[in-house]
């Protein structure tokens, strides 16, 4: 299961971490937020040993929304070595997410 982080756990979780990880920045009032939670989840599962997965909800976490300019959700961005490489946005199918995520393997 994806983790729901905050700001200071953001910053261990994620700038300062070597490898991919996912963050998807969500609202809980989103209709293509909830429709994307399942195949989110779904793909941590399959891809828990290749890249971390997180959520961040931007209603909580508004600093490291605005940090990173997410304006629509669900955005997901894909960081490598707590850099980011990569933005989703809108739902997408879980096989096209996660060739997304194995390109920055």
């Amino acid at each position: 299961m994806a983790k729901v982080i905050n700001t200071s756990e953001f910053r261990s979780s994620v700038e300062s971490s070597k490898g991919v990880v996912v963050v998807d920045f969500f609202a809980t009032w989103c209709g293509p937020c909830n429709m994307l939670a399942p195949v989110f989840e779904e793909l941590g599962e399959d891809m828990k040993d290749e890249a971390r997965f997180f959520k961040i909800d931007i209603d909580q976490s508004l600093e490291i929304a605005q940090q990173f300019d997410v304006s629509t959700v669900p955005t997901m961005i894909i960081f490598k070595d707590g850099e980011a490489v990569e933005r989703l946005v809108g739902f997408m199918p879980k096989n096209k997410i996660e060739m997304k995520v194995k390109s920055h393997l």
